[in-house]
This record gives C-alpha cells, sequence and structure tokens, in this order.
C-alpha cells in the first residue's frame, strides 16, 4: 500500500496489479451485481469510515480535494451502508461539477502535496511515529487511510 500521484493505493506485486482504495473522500461508481454494470451515470463519495472490502470491486475514479465537510454532513439513510429505502428520502444535490469542467477562472486554486516528495514522506513518518506524552504504547504503524494529502488554497504559505 501506499499512494500513487495523491490517491491512496493497494498492490499485489504478485499480479504486478495496482489499484486505488476506499479512502474517505474517494469517489467511485456505484454498479449491480455485473461488474460490468456500472455506467457511470451515479456516483458515490466515500463519506465514512473506509469500505477497503469495497477495492477491486467497484471503481474508484476521483477524490474531494476541497468541500467534504459539506458532503460528510448529508442525512443518510436507514438501509444497509446507509442506503436510502425509499426514492422519497434521497437527497438530491443541485450541482455538481468536476474541477476540470470549469472554465478556468473559476475553478478553486489549490495546492495538493505531492506523495513522491520527502516533505510528504516525512508527514507519514510524523504520523506512524507519534510521540506525544499521550502515546504510552506508540504503534509505529499508520493505516492507508488515515494519511491525508495536505490540499491548501494555492499561494497560502
Amino acid at each position: 500500500m501506499g499512494f500513487v500521484r495523491g490517491f491512496p493505493a493497494g498492490r499485489d506485486p504478485a499480479a504486478d496489479r495496482v489499484w486505488m482504495t476506499h479512502c474517505y473522500g474517494v469517489i467511485a461508481v456505484p454498479r449491480g451485481n455485473d461488474p460490468s454494470s456500472g455506467s457511470g451515470a451515479g456516483l458515490y463519495v466515500v463519506i465514512g469510515h473506509a469500505p477497503r472490502h469495497l477495492d477491486r470491486n467497484l471503481t474508484v475514479v476521483g477524490r474531494v480535494l476541497s468541500g467534504m465537510e459539506h458532503l460528510s454532513t448529508l442525512p443518510r439513510g436507514s438501509g444497509p451502508l446507509g442506503r436510502y429505502e425509499s426514492e422519497t428520502d434521497w437527497v438530491y444535490l443541485e450541482s455538481v461539477r468536476l474541477g476540470r469542467d470549469l472554465p478556468e477562472q473559476e475553478r478553486a486554486a489549490l495546492e495538493v502535496m505531492r506523495t513522491d516528495s520527502q516533505s510528504f514522506a516525512d508527514l507519514v513518518l510524523a504520523s506512524r511515529s507519534r510521540q506525544e506524552s499521550f502515546f504510552v504504547h506508540p504503534s509505529d504503524r499508520i493505516g492507508l487511510c488515515n494519511v491525508r494529502v495536505p490540499v491548501r488554497p494555492a499561494g497560502s504559505n
């Protein structure tokens, strides 16, 4: 496990495969039982616990860089995995637009830390090797989905 171009990723070296994982904030395509049934007409965002059992079963297509505080407060349904039991319970979003689809002057100017940088490696090491007095037994480990890739407004040093 690690990061590929800012995305949390799983890896199977024996099969020479890498895949994006279901961590908080990722966007993925739902489908039915047929693995080819996901059309991309609907998308979902992981707004809670990382459902890693969905890795390689559903396709991750992106991640939310800004605005998760709004998505994570939407009401969840009472059905399994927070699904809505009926269409009357659905919460409709008035609009969602991908940053790349906006005219350049309307795009949020964001800086995302490069996950192939020494700064990011130092951040991961500091996050997993917690030395604060609270940690009586530091684990020297951190789960992939507990590593947040820093994002900030451009130019805000």
